[in-house]
């Protein structure tokens, strides 16, 4: 396993093309960049951001899913062919900052309802999901599917009804959108195991606040000992929000924390 950053966590500290650079100066490795407006997708400014890249290794992409991503699922004809044009924009910037990996959200549960699943249509929704994986695919990206309380993959279950009709269908691990789902993590992980392609990890204070990883409560060498049994050696990936810490030197603190942990259990690699 190795640890990351996601941009996302710099998201109202630094533009894009400020936060790798900075992640490169703090000595880490490894990133996850998240694209934040329309003026970030295409191939231009992917290339941009790589000149400048250093030596920071780009493992996944993800947008401000709302922008596009639902509208992927569509029955409109010119909504989706709209929702898919910026897709492929979206993807041309991953691609040119060498991303495998593409991190979706997919559907938004906005409304109430939408949340129990309830109305869920899988053979329809996997359909779509199906063409969304090939389109990336096609560009050079794996899609992963990451649990989000808001969003397609929003409890138990639906990963599994997924991967049936989308065999190259990876997933996202992320601790906090467990907690938020109040649903246990362990959960999610045993059904995404062995597809799950990187971790959003952060960590949770005694009140419930968001912290760095180390600042907190959270049991990583639990989480670490059930990704190695679940066959998982990809990055762990921070991604907290720009107000859960100070000094932007503290993303390196947890980056040496987590790497201390690997190293104990003999995880690094």
């Amino acid at each position: 396993m190795q640890t990351g950053v996601s941009t996302a966590s710099l998201f109202g500290r630094k533009n894009n093309e400020e936060a790798l650079p900075l992640l490169d100066g703090l000595g880490i490795k490894t990133a996850e960049v998240f694209f934040t407006s329309f003026s970030e997708y295409g191939a231009g400014f992917g290339q941009k951001m790589a000149k400048t890249k250093g030596q920071v290794c780009v493992h996944s992409m993800h947008v401000l899913n709302t922008q596009f991503e639902p509208q992927l699922f569509s029955s409109h004809p010119r909504v989706r062919a709209d929702a898919f044009s910026w897709l492929d924009k979206a993807l041309g910037g991953g691609r040119a900052l060498g991303a495998e990996y593409y991190t979706f959200h997919g559907t938004a549960r906005i409304k109430r309802a939408a949340r129990s699943g309830d109305k869920d249509d899988f053979a329809a929704l996997g359909k779509s999901l199906r063409e969304i994986s090939d389109f990336c695919a096609a560009r050079g990206l794996t899609l992963c599917l990451e649990n989000v309380e808001w969003a397609l993959y929003n409890r138990p279950g639906v990963f599994a009804a997924m991967k049936g009709a989308c065999p190259d269908l990876k997933g996202v691990l992320d601790v906090k959108q467990a907690r938020l789902s109040r649903r246990p993590w362990q959960m999610y992980l045993k059904e995404m195991e062995g597809r799950i392609a990187h971790v959003h990890i952060s960590d949770v204070d005694e009140r419930g606040k968001i912290c760095l990883p180390g600042r907190g409560i959270f049991d990583f060498p639990d989480l670490l000992r059930r990704l190695a049994d679940a066959r998982f050696d990809g990055p762990l990936l921070i991604e907290v929000y720009k107000g859960d810490y100070g000094k932007e030197e503290e993303l390196k603190e947890s980056c040496d924390f987590l790497g201390e942990l690997l190293y104990k259990y003999g995880l690094d690699g």
